[in-house]
């Protein structure tokens, strides 16, 4: 067992813990078999579950805690009243050494915070940043940052465009990928003072890519470029615009097959296609969002999510340990530490 990556898990995180957790690790445990898991949380709860699943609970081991971070607490609160929580500890595993990545379902602004002040960042990274898949007519390509970072400064989308571009190289296995920053325009006059401030600077460094330029909303589907830098404020929007317009699109359809008997035959005659493509935009599939640039791995699940998609999360968090990706973030930082300082924003803009 001590061979094994040892993965700590935030067992009564999300909506559905701690059975959704405990269930979603069982099925990365099949996928896996050299991973073992800490469960933190309470073992009242986390005990009978296990008990359930006899290989699963071969591989596991809990750590009890009753505390547990609430769904709507603030971030601040939690990270100072939630230092005995399932969440805390279990990050705190990977801090100590413990465990190779932490997999959490639970509060997202907790989640950054604690693994933030615990693990902090890499060095030459100044925030971290979410990172996360989108489907597109080419693949599939990274966007970040997601949410973490409303507001940032050229510097930071600089910082995450070197990240992403690791991450694609990592884990979608893209020697090149091709880098853009989502603008409202692909001119080079368009946007504010900091995504031109941050392409300007692209432009000239020695990127562990291929830098693209400005894209728009309408690259992102069509995978355009592989990386895609933002803001969290404007990447949290276009993730939650993309989402809502898969589950319109999918209600359309249904609604479309039920108008009438020959449409009914229709859908029968069609089942397997439709089938494969609820299989290409189903969210679980991507679920489970980075937080790049700290000195350790986390990831976050989405809280509504089921089992497999939980289990797709912890593939995730698998897959960054085991590529490395940390040292990785740390040789591409500085490779480019000597590069050319970055432009005055207010130089930029004119």
């Amino acid at each position: 067992m001590s061979q094994r990556l040892t993965i700590a898990l935030d067992a009564m995180g999300g909506d559905h813990g701690p059975d959704m957790v405990i269930a979603g690790a069982d099925i990365a445990r099949e996928r896996h078999p050299d991973v073992r898991f800490l469960l933190y949380g309470d073992q009242q709860r986390l005990e009978p579950l296990l008990n359930q699943r006899p290989a699963l609970k071969a591989v596991a081991e809990i750590r009890h805690t009753a505390d547990f971070v609430a769904g709507d607490a603030k971030p601040a609160i939690a990270l100072r009243a939630g230092r005995q929580s399932s969440m805390r500890l279990a990050i705190d595993a990977v801090a100590a050494g413990e465990a190779a990545c932490v997999v959490s379902a639970g509060n997202t602004g907790a989640l950054m915070a604690m693994a933030k002040f615990v693990l902090k960042t890499l060095p030459g990274i100044d925030r971290p940043a979410m990172a996360s898949f989108f489907p597109t007519q080419r693949g599939e390509s990274v966007m970040l940052d997601l949410g973490a970072n409303a507001e940032c400064q050229p510097e930071n989308l600089v910082q995450f465009a070197v990240m992403g571009a690791v991450f694609a190289r990592a884990i979608l296995g893209l020697p090149q990928p091709s880098i853009g920053v989502l603008n409202i325009g692909s001119e080079d006059m368009k946007g504010n003072e900091v995504v031109r401030a941050a392409a300007a600077s692209l432009r000239d460094m020695p990127l562990p890519g291929r830098f693209h330029g400005f894209v728009e909303g309408t690259d992102i589907g069509l995978g355009t470029v592989d990386v895609i830098v933002t803001d969290g404020f404007t990447g949290n929007v276009a993730l939650k615009t993309a989402e809502g317009t898969a589950k319109l699109f999918s209600e359309f359809l249904r609604r479309t097959f039920a108008t009438s008997f020959l449409a009914r035959i229709g859908y029968l005659l069609a089942r397997g296609a439709f089938k494969r493509f609820r299989e290409r935009i189903d969210p679980r599939r991507y679920n489970g969002a980075m937080f790049l640039g700290l000195r350790g791995v986390c990831v976050k699940s989405h809280g509504g999510t089921d089992a497999v998609g939980f289990a797709n999360a912890v593939a995730v968090a698998i897959n960054l340990a085991t590529h490395g990706f940390n040292e990785r973030i740390k040789e591409e930082m500085g490779r480019i530490a000597d590069a050319p300082p970055l432009p005055d924003t207010k130089a930029a803009a004119g």
